[in-house]
């Protein structure tokens, strides 16, 4: 059964989907952009942006009552592959080993022209 998990500490969706889907012994959290809930501002840059995209992963993990070590998968959508380097180093230091596995794309346009939007299953 599918339980619907939802937090202010994460931006709010801006559609008809959910934050995060649990299923008991997975949780599929929406790709999340770097919106600061509490001002709704995007941070510049995409280290600022790729942090503030794995706090709010990280806020509705806890409502969920995880952890980022809980983490498997994420898919990290980036508006240009040149943001690469510095995207990897953020999200590095808030990963640890063993890391989740990972895909990592360019796409042509994220919303609210953002650079970077991260995607997150994690496991209990």
């Amino acid at each position: 059964m599918k339980k619907q998990i939802a937090t202010t500490a994460a931006p709010a969706a801006i559609g008809p989907y959910s934050q995060a889907i649990d299923l008991g012994n997975m949780v599929f959290i929406s790709g999340q952009i770097p919106v600061n809930p509490a001002t709704g501002e995007v941070p510049e840059g995409i280290a600022a942006q790729t942090a503030q995209s794995i706090a709010n992963i990280k806020a509705i993990l806890a409502e969920a009552g995880l952890t980022i070590d809980n983490v498997v998968k994420t898919t990290v959508f980036l508006a240009d592959m040149s943001l690469f380097v510095p995207m990897n180093e953020v999200y590095g230091k808030e990963f640890t080993a063993p890391y989740p596995a990972r895909s990592a794309v360019a796409v042509r346009e994220l919303p609210k022209q953002v650079l970077v939007e991260i995607e997150t299953i994690a496991v209990r």
